[in-house]
């Protein structure tokens, strides 16, 4: 699967398109991918610069998966939704299909994750885009456990475990497999944690398909 990543440094931070290729390879996947990244950078910004359309519309890769700035879905939706159609548009017409990276709240702004939910999957709903709801299943891990933290000291980027949970989403939501018994060793990550967040977002994806 040659995969496209288009963002900010929630998709840079700890490398999660390395930690997604080696986990999938753990399933027999092969993965190929491009990241284009600027710190901070909205969706819109990367439809200015240019840059990752020339790379969409060279038509070589499968799933181009779009991440907003963190905070922009809720303070400027109609703005979001502009620029996923956009993005959307020439991803169709290149013959790859859409991925949304939905991501998380501010660690002190928890409530904030319910605008962040509707407005990824309104749009996703609407682009009939592939939805990887990583901030709501961080919601659910953070409402029963306290540790590992999820978030960095920031309060606002993922600390590992939170790049670790989100990379078995992907697994998950955009490749299909269940990432539970994939022991593929992670430098600063402990096997017990480890363990812990691959079991968790199985358990929390599998109850959300159901509700």
């Amino acid at each position: 699967m040659r995969i496209l990543y288009v963002g900010n440094s929630f998709t840079a931070r700890n490398n999660l398109p390395g930690l997604i290729k080696a986990m999938a390879a753990a399933r027999g996947i092969e993965i190929e991918h491009k990241l284009i990244q600027a710190g901070g950078a909205s969706l819109r910004q990367h439809l200015n610069a240019g840059k990752a359309l020339e790379a969409i519309a060279g038509g070589e890769y499968d799933v181009v998966v779009l991440q907003e700035q963190s905070t922009l879905p809720i303070k400027s939706p109609a703005r979001f939704r502009e620029s996923a159609r956009d993005f959307d548009k020439a991803i169709k017409a290149a013959g790859a299909r859409t991925a949304l990276y939905m991501t998380w709240a501010r660690r002190n702004a928890p409530d904030t994750q319910q605008a962040l939910t509707t407005e990824y999957a309104a749009a996703a709903a609407e682009l009939d885009a592939t939805l990887i709801p990583v901030g709501l299943v961080w919601q659910h891990f953070l409402a029963e456990y306290d540790q590992p933290v999820l978030h960095d000291k920031d309060n606002s980027h993922p600390a590992l475990p939170g790049t670790y949970l989100a990379a078995c989403v992907f697994l998950i939501a955009l490749l299909h497999e269940d990432p539970v018994d994939i022991d593929v060793p992670v430098k600063a990550l402990d096997p017990a944690t480890a363990t812990l967040l691959r079991q968790s977002a199985w358990t929390i994806c599998e109850s959300l398909t159901t509700e």
